[in-house]
């Protein structure tokens, strides 16, 4: 499966005659295959695709792709102006928001065509995910939680996030996932206060509040979810915070769906937070949208002023972070339809206690 058919609606709208995927990322959108090297072109006659002896192989079986290999002399440069030869390509759509600029200078000075910047137009078919995308992403959200559900019954005080961390990893690739999203975030007592710390060698002890924050992939697509929960007991201040985060997240939820602008969803999360008095610890936006990375626009945050599109992933995931003490975040994904969303997370939220 992949979206080269899709991204051919760009040639028209963006008046150019092909378009040069050269980021790992867009490449896969457009072929399905991952791989660290290599470049596809879309026409609308014909796509193809180049990479090396690595690859050659498995990059065969790529669906309406010619696969041609690079050698020393066929480099790339060499089948990008082959094709735009063969195809009269004047003007190249190209990633101007993923290049460097010493990229750019050399395609400028070995490729024959007219280099035009597509600017959002990746990120913006991205966004808006095709049914069989969805499937991937409800895959990759189950195998986490299952990792989750194995790993509540191994913590106990004494082991630390770092063993936590591990645990997650191996269980979800246990349980059918490709790779990780990114470095889970397990994070307790003091520590879950940084909403993006790093696991350490901190042992768990009664009392502690322990973050968990992790996803994986299956079949190029991402998972995301975090949880928190609580060790031997929670004060009366901590199932407060908790509760309020809850209600955050649930209000934030109640509003998500496709056609409205991703700050309108952070601002219904965020007044909760607001009106019970914890404004100042919720630094981040209530949500970010995920598919073949972790991150991808547009987001449901405070400053995000793009529509969310029908079809659109983005996660639920407002935070209290209270520095010297604790912090509290529950993350779900969304699915955006017209009438709402779609929650494909089913993890239990209610505090659990272990």
């Amino acid at each position: 499966m992949n979206n080269a058919g899709k991204l051919k609606a760009l040639l028209e709208k963006h008046e150019v005659d092909a378009l040069l995927l050269t980021t790992p990322e867009n490449r896969f959108y457009a072929t399905g295959f991952n791989s660290s090297a290599g470049v596809a072109i879309v026409t609308s006659e014909k796509n193809y695709f180049f990479t090396d002896f690595r690859y050659i192989e498995a990059a065969n079986d790529i669906d309406n792709f010619e696969v041609v290999m690079t050698d020393s002399n066929n480099k790339y440069h060499t089948l990008i102006n082959r094709t735009v030869e063969a195809h009269n390509i004047s003007r190249l759509g190209f990633e101007d928001l993923r290049m460097s600029v010493s990229e750019h200078k050399s395609l400028k000075e070995k490729v024959g065509a007219e280099l035009v910047p597509l600017g959002n137009a990746l990120f913006d078919a991205r966004s808006s995910k095709e049914p069989w995308e969805l499937e991937r992403m409800r895959t990759a959200q189950s195998i986490a939680e299952k990792a989750l559900d194995e790993v509540l019954q191994l913590i106990e005080p004494g082991l630390t996030e770092k063993a936590i961390a591990a645990e997650i990893i191996y269980r979800m690739l246990r349980n059918g996932a490709d790779d990780i999203s990114f470095n889970p975030i397990v994070v307790s007592g003091k520590n879950s206060s940084k909403p993006h710390g790093v696991p350490t060698d901190k042992k768990i002890e009664k009392g502690d509040f322990i973050t968990m924050d992790f996803g994986c992939i299956y079949k190029g697509y991402c998972s995301d979810m975090t949880r928190t929960v609580a060790v031997g007991y929670a004060t009366d201040t901590m199932r407060e915070i908790y509760e309020v985060v809850l209600d955050a997240q649930l209000a934030g939820i109640a509003v998500a769906k496709a056609g409205i602008v991703g700050s309108e969803v952070d601002a219904a999360g965020r007044k909760v937070i607001d009106d019970a008095g914890y404004g100042e610890y919720f630094g981040h936006g209530f949500g970010h949208s995920l598919g073949i990375e972790i991150h991808e626009p547009p987001n449901a945050s405070a400053t995000e002023t793009s529509v969310l599109p029908k079809g659109a992933v983005i996660s639920a995931e407002p935070g209290i972070y209270i520095p010297g003490q604790f912090g509290v975040r529950i993350e779900d994904v969304l699915i955006l339809g017209e009438d709402g969303c779609e929650n494909i997370t089913k993890a239990k939220k209610e505090l659990i206690i272990l």
